[in-house]
């Protein structure tokens, strides 16, 4: 089934194209042997430090990598050419990180050192100058110099391009993202994936990402058929949305929107949307983590992984008002303000959960730790960072609160990088037990973690040498993925969803379901991160 694209993000024949462009090749690999990680030998080239004739480089669209990326005159014979020096001859894999806003091709002429790879390469329109794609074609190098040339060959010139992966295919550049969507679609078809929650709400969003990256239609389409089960052709919705988990997705929703323009996916968004107007909020405003009596007054780290980045793409794709500008910032300092440890080692960290009647409700609340659990479970606190920096890609550059946001990771992911496993690279179940022989190391929080890191260092919120944190995290985080004999993946050490404690036996005694969608969400978020970032300087 083709999808709908929204004439508004179409851009206008004959002008010159901007764009945020595509996430590249996978970067971070397994080996052969299970639970063992390697990487492939992988080389990302920037276009705008590349040769550029008919061209210019820009950098007025935030999400290309290095300081822009290069936009080609609309013309025959522009090109921008690659100079590549690899250590030993052989195959490789040359990937093209693109966007083509128009609905025409922009096919090119690609040739190493002045032989015809492709003709007319085909660069497809991508839906919206904001979607990201890639194209790969097979070549052979010598040592020494190699020149990569991509020529537009008609008058539209060639798509946007940010930059030239060279990937050797070492260990059987196996992309792992996709091995996992591939995987859990042979698993489930949507109508036995699960039910409306947030764990297939953040599954489905990590498998759109993929599908940004890739194009490849059935991955959409799979998305589509499990929401239409809880839609129908109205956008009438059978959830009441009385906790902040039961709106995580509706990302997936707003996702559907921005790709089809179908009304009825925004008239079910804005459900949710409109049931915050009246939803419960603690004295000083932090959004309840559920209305059921046994929560009241709650503010949990998870909370704001469910609704706030929801909100605040509510307002950037569907409908922007004061409340989507201020709320989902202001959520994230408020939760802050509560389950923020501010001394010790730990300070940085956060605790789970706080309750605000001080133990009325919650049995765990500890009126010496000023309601709070007092036990820092690590998937709370992985939420807590995507949250933040989701929202910060969403919000403007102006927004009042954005500094403050900043602020917070500018705590938070150094209390990350201090507590990271020096040898697994990955996070412990309860972070600041790591010599605990109960304790283990979490394989979603881990993938959140990376995530949160990595996002930061992009975009410059903390110093760049947390990128080597980052870096561990990945390969910390693919070493708990693995084929199995059928040939698909699987993903191991992933904390079941759990409850708020005071007792740091329950979260040491967490089941492990193999495969859980919290392990899978988080993975396909991070893998397509560091994928297009690629590692750092070893």
């Amino acid at each position: 089934m083709a999808f709908g694209i929204r004439p508004s993000v179409i851009g206008r024949p004959g002008l010159r194209r901007r764009a945020v462009v595509a996430v590249a090749v996978v970067a971070g690999l397994l080996s052969a042997q299970p639970m063992t990680a390697a990487r492939a030998a992988a080389t990302l080239h920037e276009a705008e430090a590349a040769t550029i004739s008919q061209g210019v480089v820009d950098s007025d669209h935030a999400g290309f990598t290095g300081s822009g990326f290069v936009n080609y005159d609309n013309l025959v014979g522009s090109y921008v050419d690659f100079t590549l020096t690899p250590a030993q001859s052989g195959q490789v894999r040359l990937v093209l990180r693109y966007a083509n806003g128009t609905t025409a091709d922009r096919p090119m002429r690609i040739t190493v050192n002045g032989a015809q790879l492709a003709p007319g390469l085909s660069f497809p329109g991508t839906g919206s100058w904001t979607t990201w794609r890639t194209v790969t074609v097979q070549a052979t190098l010598h040592t020494g110099a190699n020149t990569v040339r991509a020529t537009a060959t008609t008058a539209g010139g060639g798509p946007n391009l940010d930059s030239l992966t060279v990937d050797d295919g070492a260990q059987g550049g196996t992309d792992w993202s996709k091995a996992v969507v591939d995987s859990t679609m042979a698993r489930l078809t949507p109508a036995s994936l699960g039910g409306w929650d947030y764990t297939r709400g953040l599954y489905l969003w990590g498998q759109y990402l993929v599908w940004q990256r890739t194009g490849e239609a059935r991955y959409l389409q799979y998305i589509r058929d499990w929401a239409d089960r809880f839609v129908d052709a109205s956008g009438n919705i059978g959830q009441s949305f009385n906790n902040l988990d039961n709106m995580q997705a509706g990302n997936v929703l707003l996702a559907l929107y921005r790709e089809t323009g179908q009304a009825r996916y925004r008239t079910a968004a804005t459900k949710i949307r409109t049931r915050l107007n009246t939803y419960p909020r603690t004295a000083d405003g932090g959004w309840w983590h559920a209305t059921s009596d046994s929560r009241q007054g709650q503010l949990w780290g998870d909370g704001v992984y469910m609704v706030d980045p929801f909100l605040a793409r509510y307002g950037a794709w569907v409908a922007g008002d004061s409340f989507t500008l201020a709320e989902p910032a202001k959520q994230i300092e408020v939760y802050w303000s509560h389950l923020r440890r501010t001394s010790g080692a730990a300070a940085g960290l956060l605790y789970h959960a706080y309750d605000e009647p001080g133990g009325l409700t919650a049995s765990w609340a500890q009126p010496s730790l000023g309601g709070t659990n007092g036990i820092s479970w690590c998937r709370a606190m992985g939420w807590f960072g995507m949250a933040t920096v989701d929202i910060l890609e969403t919000i403007p550059a102006d927004h009042p609160r954005r500094a403050a946001l900043i602020g917070i990771l500018r705590d938070l992911v150094p209390a990350y990088a201090r507590w990271q496993d020096p040898a697994s690279g990955r996070w412990f179940q309860v972070v600041t037990e790591p010599g605990n022989a109960s304790n283990w190391t979490e394989t979603s929080c881990s993938a959140m973690y990376t995530y949160t890191i990595s996002r930061s260092v992009e975009r410059g919120y903390v110093d760049a040498s947390y990128r080597a944190n980052a870096d561990l995290g990945y390969r910390g985080v693919l070493a708990k993925v693995s084929l199995g004999a059928d040939g698909r993946s699987n993903i191991v050490d992933i904390s079941e969803g759990t409850n708020a404690s005071a007792s740091l036996g329950f979260y040491f005694g967490r089941a492990r379901p193999v495969n859980d969608f919290h392990g899978l969400g988080a993975f396909l978020i991070m893998n397509e991160q560091l994928s297009r970032v690629g590692p750092g300087p070893t």
